[in-house]
């Protein structure tokens, strides 16, 4: 897991207990950084320079919006992503309305730790994805292992940043390929297995490695299912298999 702790968050959340909680959430796939001041915020983004800030709204002082612009007004953090947490109303009625660039979530507060942990990990796997991508051997192909990244996460990352390649994992002496476009699956073949079976087999598969071409395609058209479709149905699968043998 030591890859994924390069991606660096940083959290400004004014209530102490809440920002002990989200750090401790986060800290199994990111360097995470904390404040409990928009203004002292704003100092550590530019002597951090994180990858993602996870910002409170309403905040004494510099609140999240004028903290968002004022990163923005400055050359080195004008692209920096934001997830920002707020209340419904101001979601709707004062987030929405300006619909800032490079703002990647709106996270309704109260809100269960999980949810928040679970959305900023795909977040944050999209930019750990991005950042092999920029230090690949090979110009448009990213090689890693399933320890660094796991299947789920990859399939993720590809989704949300609507990604086209093809994916091929090596486990052994066993192969896989899977290709994506926009982010959607499309064929999967493993071995014998075809469509959605192979890309259910892959799934289980936690260690091996994977390989990333952006310019890999294939002919067919073998999947039946959204890729959210298909992990679900894989997760699905998986507890059963795991209820089985428990009861066997």
């Amino acid at each position: 897991m030591a890859a994924k702790t390069a991606v660096k968050v940083l959290v400004v959340e004014d209530n102490p207990a809440v920002l002990e909680l989200v750090r401790k959430g986060m800290e199994a796939f990111a360097t995470v950084i904390t404040t409990t001041d928009g203004t002292d915020a704003l100092l550590k983004a530019l002597e951090e320079k994180p990858d993602l800030i996870i910002s409170d709204y309403q905040m004494p002082g510099l609140n999240g919006q004028q903290l968002y612009e004022k990163l923005r007004a400055r050359q080195e953090t004008k692209k920096t992503p934001f997830i920002f947490l707020a209340s419904k109303s101001d979601i709707e009625e004062k987030l929405r309305q300006f619909t800032p660039d490079g703002v990647e979530d709106y996270i309704a507060k109260p809100f269960f730790l999980r949810e928040l942990v679970g959305r900023t990990k795909k977040v944050v796997d999209r930019l750990h994805l991005e950042r092999l991508q920029t230090s690949a051997r090979r110009p448009g192909v990213i090689e890693g292992s399933l320890q660094e990244m796991n299947v789920i996460d990859l399939f993720q990352s590809l989704e949300m940043g609507q990604k086209s390649c093809s994916l091929t994992f090596v486990r052994g002496g066993e192969k896989c390929q899977i290709f994506v476009e926009n982010g959607q699956v499309y064929d999967a073949v493993c071995g014998a297995v075809t469509g959605d079976d192979a890309v259910y087999k892959v799934v289980e598969w936690n260690d091996g490695t994977f390989e990333i071409d952006f310019s890999g395609k294939s002919d067919k058209r073998r999947t039946t299912r959204s890729t959210q479709g298909l992990l679900m149905e894989a997760l699905r699968l998986l507890d059963e298999a795991r209820r089985d043998q428990v009861e066997g």
